[in-house]
């Protein structure tokens, strides 16, 4: 099991890599996050919803995700409450009270998923959450030590050195876990910047202080490419600087909401070399770009009030003006209609609302939230500027049904039951567009490498330059960053400790 100190230390990557590492050994190998808090999230084949970590995890594991591997997952819709997802489904909605009083069911389906999930595989690489020495929450909690203590998992305990104090949070988390502490077994050191002989005395005195030893230091890399799941990086946040900037002839702005969800939709443009995509809420990035992309929302009433307070939609409609093409991507896409109704109040106490104006659609929120693989075509591809012909692939989830002006795509919604052996189809149709604005409910459509490379074409087109002709292959390189991130794992941390610990034998 990983743990860390607090949040954002690593132990994401850190149980992905390991799943790499493992898989390439030939080890039936499988991760698991008892509860996760996160607005990334991802559609599993059976239509389930779990973290987008999860998901990424179980792709270095070579294997497909399943609800079983986050039976948990908690998505913030306001500074208080959470949709409560339960094996993929929404249970309810709950304050943090509710939900400590719901903590003995919640530890059921966590017992059960683990139970299912170490039934089919050798190997089990566990991510804790937060810090397990939250001493006000060790009594409640459902993912940390009561984990380990399930699942008699030995834990490696991971620390941020680039936030401060890592010796600090070693000695101080094994000090207040009082008889939890002996499921610690070492350290890892992650983002570690400078001379490590410089680090090597206080290696030495933290194992004389805890008889834990520290098994590996992880150099700082920067922005490895893969998906985050707790934010944005900051190297996304800034784009672009100096030479690479000036290289780029096309700049994406995402705007970055409060309640911002799958982020991760837009990594693919990362890798390429003539885009400079960047997160922002400054005027001058939205009315300089050549695509403001508006993303999905966990609670696209509040963040669209917020892009009205802030002045921010006064911005948007001047850079639709200027003909720069804005994109919205499900709560995104939602706030460029005309209204929202919430008659459930799913969002909070406005009924009716007021969208930006730019699409003519009108969406209501129901009761039911809609989480499904789907295949996709592109009805109307000239009114992209694009003449993709090819099946796309992406997921949906939402609970808002959007009625007007659609029809830019046709969906075929996707849902398995292993049990039938049969696929479930229905199609619907998706998307609405009107000038140099567009909006989807579909998540992932950037990853279909053709069409994202059709739509910065239409860009170079419009801006006089020649269109790429290079596709490249998003999947691949994502490969890649794994395998490299592994490699550098592998490096940089003493895998033989770990085989000892779990007992893994070549």
């Amino acid at each position: 099991m990983i743990q860390g100190t607090g949040s954002g230390v690593g132990k994401s990557l850190i149980v992905a890599g390991l799943c790499r590492i493992f898989r390439d050994r030939g080890v039936n190998v499988a991760p698991f996050k008892a509860q996760n808090m996160a607005l990334n999230s991802f559609i599993t084949k059976e239509g389930g919803e779990i973290g987008r970590a999860q998901a990424l995890q179980a792709e270095a594991a070579g294997i497909e995700p399943s609800v079983d591997m986050n039976p948990i997952l908690l998505k913030a819709s306001g500074e208080r409450s959470c949709q409560v997802i339960v094996n993929g489904k929404v249970h309810s909605n709950m304050e943090a009270k509710e939900y400590y009083s719901f903590k003995d069911e919640a530890w059921e389906a966590v017992k059960n998923a683990y139970g299912r999930l170490s039934s089919k595989y050798d190997l089990i690489v566990i991510e804790g959450a937060g810090s397990p020495a939250e001493i006000n929450l060790c009594k409640d909690e459902v993912v940390n030590m009561k984990v380990a203590r399930h699942t008699g998992a030995p834990v490696i305990l991971v620390g941020d050195i680039d936030k401060g104090g890592v010796f600090a949070s070693f000695y101080g988390t094994v000090g207040l876990l009082d008889g939890d502490a002996g499921y610690i077994k070492a350290y890892i050191i992650n983002k570690f910047r400078g001379d490590l002989e410089i680090l090597r005395p206080g290696l030495s005195m933290i194992y004389e202080k805890t008889n834990r030893p520290v098994i590996g230091v992880i150099p700082y890399l920067g922005d490895l490419g893969l998906h985050e799941e707790d934010g944005i990086p900051l190297e996304r946040i800034k784009g672009l600087r100096g030479e690479g900037a000036r290289a780029a002839k096309i700049k994406i702005v995402v705007i970055r909401l409060r309640y911002i969800s799958n982020f991760t939709d837009f990594d693919p443009f990362m890798y390429e070399p003539d885009v400079d995509l960047l997160y922002s809420l400054w005027e001058g990035d939205i009315e300089n770009a050549d695509i403001v992309i508006i993303p999905g929302s966990k609670n696209t009433v509040k963040d669209l009030l917020f892009l009205r307070e802030k002045g921010i939609e006064e911005s948007l409609k001047r850079a639709v003006e200027k003909g720069i093409s804005v994109i919205g991507i499900c709560g995104g896409y939602q706030m460029l209609g005309r209204k929202i109704y919430d008659p459930y109040r799913i969002e909070g106490n406005h009924r009716e609302i007021e969208g930006l104006g730019l699409l003519d659609i009108e969406t209501t929120f129901e009761r039911t939230k809609v989480t499904s693989q789907v295949e996709a075509t592109l009805v109307k591809s000239s009114e992209l500027g694009v003449q993709n012909k090819n099946t796309l692939k992406g997921y949906e989830i939402h609970m808002g049904v959007s009625k007007g002006e659609t029809g830019l795509f046709r969906l075929k919604r996707i849902s398995s039951n292993s049990s039938l052996v049969t696929r479930h189809l229905s199609l619907i149709m998706d998307g609405s567009s009107t000038g140099n604005v567009w909006g989807t409910y579909i998540h992932g459509i950037f990853d279909n490498d053709s069409f994202r490379r059709d739509i910065i074409n239409s860009m170079r087109i419009k801006k006089r330059l020649n269109p790429v002709e290079e596709v490249l292959e998003y999947s691949g390189l994502r490969d890649g960053a794994m395998n490299g991130w592994a490699e550098i794992l592998e490096e940089n941390i003493d895998m033989k400790f770990i085989e000892r610990l779990i007992g893994y034998h070549v």
